[in-house]
């Protein structure tokens, strides 16, 4: 897992909670089930079953991978439309080329982040580089929806590429956990991402054995998902596991703690954590659209398909196909 690493021992440490502070209880947790994107590309859709009240102001999220593909065999999508939501796709293992067309774009690989406000509307393509689909190569990587305000539904689309050493380093307080940052604020260490709606999102690798207490803003709903490896949530111990999805209730700060035991394949506890400040709006979804009413969504749809979404870029990045693949490996 080549995402960004570093020697925690020389990093700022995370405070221990202070006296009274109220941890957050665990209120669900979720596996989240397995399909596949776009051309073909193994995904688990981490937020399937949780309803959206819990969620918000997230949509959606796809892990993608891990997988270990042969020669051939990566996939990507096509282009497509996206309307009033932002898409924040991050990448573990691997690469992606993205391109878009109110031109942002440029290649995603271990540990960046691509950021993209759809906001009134934009096209876009995401497919791992010519290099990979020839030679195949492990590929791990996250996508998360993250929904718009109504008054920032129709904002100009904008474009951000957040490298991996961008994010903001810090340690927990016993020096066992890796926090990498992304967008947000903890305990006053943020990160470089610049979001429309007020959210944190860090990946967190956790030790064997070793804890992690997160201080977390009261009005944020708290989201943590298990990207590999074993470990409790909550101080009741709740156990988790790789695609497990953990919902937790109101406080200041939360709890994750690595399981003593060590894998071979996966010796850490590998998640991310992410929430943020609801938005309470309605929400009328379908497809690539996120919007408040089923008329904004049927507007949407007809704006599409007039191009008033955007159009291809001239010499744009399509999808390498070099021939027949058969079914990628899943790690």
């Amino acid at each position: 897992m080549p995402a960004v690493t570093a020697d925690t021992l020389t990093l700022p440490r995370l405070p221990e909670p202070a006296a009274g502070a109220v941890e957050r209880p665990v209120a669900s947790v979720t596996a989240a089930p397995s399909g596949f994107e776009g051309e073909g590309f193994p995904v688990r859709r981490a937020f399937a079953g949780v309803p959206l009240e819990a969620l918000d102001p997230f949509i959606h999220m796809d892990q993608m991978g891990a997988v270990d593909y042969g020669p051939g065999e990566p996939r990507g999508t096509d282009w497509h439309p996206h309307r009033g939501f932002e898409t924040v796709t991050y990448i573990i293992d691997g690469a992606f080329r993205h391109q878009d067309s109110n031109g942002g774009g440029g290649l995603i690989t271990d540990g960046a982040t691509q950021w993209m406000t759809a906001g009134g509307g934009i096209l876009h393509i995401e497919t791992p580089p010519e290099e990979l689909v020839v030679s195949g190569g492990l590929f791990h990587g996250l996508q998360l929806w993250v929904n718009l305000p109504s008054a920032d539904k129709m904002a100009p689309p904008r474009y951000q590429s957040l490298e991996g050493e961008q994010a903001t380093l810090v340690s927990s307080e016993d020096g066992g956990a890796l926090v990498r940052i992304v967008a947000g604020d903890v305990a006053g260490h943020g990160g470089p991402g610049v979001t429309h709606t007020p959210i944190t999102f860090l990946h967190a690798t956790v030790a064997p054995g070793a804890r992690l207490h997160l201080p977390w803003r009261p009005d944020f709903n708290a989201l943590a998902y298990v990207l590999s490896g074993s470990g409790r949530a909550g101080s009741e111990g709740r156990p988790v596991g790789e695609g497990d999805l953990v919902v937790f209730g109101p406080g200041d700060h939360l709890l994750l703690r690595a399981d003593a035991h060590r894998s071979t394949a996966t010796p850490n506890l590998e998640l991310v954590v992410l929430g943020g400040r609801p938005i309470r709006e309605p929400v009328a979804w379908y497809g690539p659209f996120v919007m408040n009413t089923r008329a904004e969504v049927i507007q949407a749809v007809e704006d599409y398909q007039a191009g008033r979404l955007g159009v291809v870029p001239a010499g744009a990045l399509m999808p390498h196909h070099p021939g027949p693949s058969r079914e990628p490996r899943v790690n």
